[in-house]
């Protein structure tokens, strides 16, 4: 699974073998089973994941008890909470979907690896970037785009997530009801789109 993490990196940057051999002593692997609750809001962990096998979600649960999904994280993709990486406690639920394998990064992982390699540091930024800008583009998909839109957008950012996910669950990713999802799938079905 640490190899997993190793290629990752390799794709996106220049690293050797014994440059991440150098900084990858903190990484641990974890598996989790189905359903597992692997992060409460209020918990303080010291780490984000890094999807080796499975699928992961982190949701909110509003006061009335509605969840509110703000992120899938599919195979080789990280997913965190940022209040944990500033030492405070966390406001969103993660849980794995489905039986899941993943490499703990201690939450300061990429800040101190990138002091000891530094072709790491455009990668921390680019990471952080990416995180910001599908965030805006979430807020804005959610405040300005038709349920359609939101559903084909959601088809292009997770291609192979549809029959993997509940349609609840994406329902709630796209901040709509089931049934309107399912009007949804019904007219881009009329239109003769598949995903």
């Amino acid at each position: 699974m640490i190899d997993q993490f190793k290629n990752y990196l390799k794709e996106k940057i220049a690293i050797t073998d014994e440059q991440f051999d150098s900084i990858s002593s903190p990484l641990k692997v974890k598996k989790f089973d189905k359903s597992q609750i692997v992060q409460y809001t209020g918990d303080n962990l010291k780490h984000g994941f890094f999807v080796c096998k499975g699928l992961l979600r982190a949701y909110s649960i509003d006061s009335k008890g509605k969840e509110h999904i703000l992120q899938f994280a599919p195979e080789n993709w990280l997913i965190s909470d940022r209040n944990n990486m500033n030492n405070e406690p966390s406001i969103f639920f993660i849980e794995a979907i489905e039986a899941s394998e993943v490499v703990l990064m201690p939450n300061d992982f990429m800040e101190q690896a990138a002091i000891q390699v530094p072709c790491l540091q455009p990668m921390q930024v680019r990471l952080l970037n990416n995180s910001i800008r599908f965030m805006q583009k979430r807020i804005n998909m959610l405040l300005s785009a038709t349920a359609e839109e939101r559903y084909l957008d959601f088809i292009k950012l997770y291609p192979n997530l549809t029959l993997r996910v509940p349609q609840w669950m994406i329902a709630s990713y796209l901040g709509i009801t089931p049934e309107s999802l399912s009007r949804v799938r019904k007219e881009l079905a009329n239109k003769h789109f598949r995903p």
